[in-house]
This record gives C-alpha cells, structure tokens and sequence, in this order.
C-alpha cells in the first residue's frame, strides 16, 4: 500500500522545505485540495523541490473549467514534475457549480466522463498528432493549430483519477479515470459493499481490468499523540462528518448503516439560519457514526487499523503530514501501515 499526505499550501515560504520533509519522511506521494487556494499552483513549486515524491490534486473542480484550460495547466504539470503528477478531478455539488464558479451544470456522471474523455482526446492531439475531434453533449474541441499546440511531452499525458462517492460517478471511474479516489466520507462497509463493486461493473463495462484501476483510500484520520489538543481535533472531525453528511447526495453511506434519519437532521440544520447550527451538527455525530468513518488513536495503531480495514482493497491511502508529527511518530504510523 502506498501511504500519502496532504500538502498544506497557506505558507508559500515553507512549501519548498514541507515539501522536501514530506518527501524524506518516506510518503509517496503529496496531494492539493481545492478549499480555498488553487490546488495547481503550489505543485509547481513542490515539483521543483523534490525528485521522487508523486504530486497530485485531491481534488481539482472539473466543472470549473473547460477541458482545454485543464489540459494545457495538467500537461504543464506533468513535464514540470517529470511524470510524477497525477491529476485527481471531482465533480462538486450543483450549487458550487452554479452559484459559486458560475458555470453549468448537467448530469454529473456523464458529463464527467466526456470531460475526461475530452481530456484523452486533447492530449492525444498533442502527443500522437491525432485530429482534435471532440464534439458532444457538453463539450465542443475541434480546433488545434500549431501555434497551440504544444510538443509533446517526454513523459507522456499525466494519470487522472476521479473521486466519487455515489454508484454513478463510481461506475465512471471504472470506465475512463485511471484511478478512483474515494471520498473521505465513506465508511469500511460502503466502500466494501458499493463503491468497490460499482468500480468493477464500469472498468467491465468498458472491457477494462479493475486490477489496472488505482484505488486510493477514504478515512479520516487523528492521531493521539498524547498533546492537549486531541480532543479538539476528535471535535473537529465530528463537525467535517456532519458537513459532509447534510449533503443530501451522499445520504446513501449513512443509510447504508441504518443511520438515515441523522442525514435527514444534519441536512435540515444545514439549510436552517440557526447561527449555531455548524456546532449542532457535529454534537450530533455520536462514537459510534465517528467510528465508523474515522480512526484514532497513537500513530503505529491507527496504521495498523488503517490496514486492517482497507489494506486488502486500496492501493494507496492518505495520513496526516510529516509537517505536523515528530519523525519518531511518522515512522511509527509507517510502521503500522506496511
């Protein structure tokens, strides 16, 4: 399995040493979100600061932008991080799309795999000299002179993954990402029982074998370290569940669990102008829901945990940064993992 972190992008002027401390601490690879930086940006500084860590996106908002814009910024990427870049792309919700980015919005499962299709089809204009012949429901890409277009490049069109939570978007995966990357919002038994088995039914869909699909795995993660802010972080946690969970699209992991009716409470708090509402929402996440979504405890058991739940079926699965634990406890979480 291989063990990645997420790569804090608010101090420019530590990237470069976060990054290289990341890389030496034994990660295999650094992801950037899409909160609230662009998550494309600080990948070009970490590219040039390390050799062998892979860099990717965790995620990129596809329905922000066009196909073309995302080609040209992922092409770039990948010859900056001399093959190492992986382009991890999400849908988002309609209401971010729409209000937020103002920009369309269709159905998100197929749109989504003429996105990446297009991206495919881009790439291959670039790099094989194909026709750029790409016209469908959603995009339209047929235009490619030589002054655009760039040489191909040495290390070949970067790998894309799609995160996914519902059957749907999972079934895309299957179909045409090179990797799945599971939300974070996803439960053992989801992952097991759905999400696992949708991934299968698109990779047969489109002849593909699941074996040649990159899972990476869901979890969050608190590592008890024994400081005083343990428990706020636990809290914290609490309120990201009950985020996550009053989006209606993804009531269907806790019904799985029987626990539909806290995704009906959750949602209706969430919609509601209670100014206290965000802190409801996490008292209402019990031990039990935290359980099921998260692991806790010292370093070398929550890796070993990690593994127990998901190591037979990810590839790879993301921790908490060397940038926030000591060397000793990075090598034990490691440990616990592998």
């Amino acid at each position: 399995m291989k063990v990645d972190t997420i790569l804090a992008t608010d101090d420019w002027q530590s990237l470069p040493g976060e990054t290289r401390r990341i890389e030496e601490a034994g990660y295999d690879a650094a992801w950037t979100a899409e909160v609230s930086h662009d998550p494309f940006l600080p990948l070009a500084v970490a590219a040039g600061a390390t050799s062998r860590l892979e860099l990717g996106t965790s995620i990129a908002v596809a329905f922000a932008r066009s196909p073309m814009t995302l080609a040209y910024t992922a092409n770039d990427l990948q010859a900056a991080a001399q093959g190492r870049f992986i382009l991890g792309l999400g849908s988002q919700i309609k209401a971010h799309i729409t209000r937020r980015f103002s920009m369309p919005w269709g159905r998100p499962a197929p749109q989504m795999r003429e996105y990446i299709l297009a991206l495919r089809a881009i790439w291959a204009s670039w790099n094989e000299g194909s026709p750029l012949e790409v016209s469908g429901e959603y995009y339209r890409h047929t235009l490619m002179t030589a002054m655009f277009r760039p040489a191909p490049n040495p290390y070949g069109p970067p790998r894309v993954f799609l995160a996914a939570v519902g059957t749907a978007m999972t079934r895309v995966a299957g179909e045409v990402a090179d990797g799945l990357v599971v939300h974070g919002f996803t439960t053992e038994r989801y992952l097991r029982e759905v999400t696992l088995p949708a991934l299968a039914e698109g990779a047969a869909r489109a002849g593909r074998p699941r074996a040649g699909i990159e899972v990476t795995g869901p979890g969050f993660v608190v590592l008890d370290d024994g400081g005083a802010d343990v428990a706020a972080r636990i809290q914290a946690v609490r309120r990201q569940i009950a985020f996550y969970g009053s989006t209606p699209a993804y009531r269907p992991v806790l019904a799985l669990h029987g626990w539909g009716d806290l995704a009906d409470q959750l949602h209706a708090l969430s919609v509601s102008s209670d100014e206290g509402r965000w802190a409801a929402m996490g008292d209402l996440i019990g031990d039990e829901v935290l359980s099921a979504f998260a692991v806790i405890g010292p370093p070398q058991d929550a890796g070993a945990e990690l593994k127990r739940r998901y190591g037979d079926v990810v590839d790879r699965i993301t921790v908490p940064s060397a940038a926030t634990l000591a060397p000793d406890r990075v090598r034990d979480l490691l440990a616990g993992l592998r």
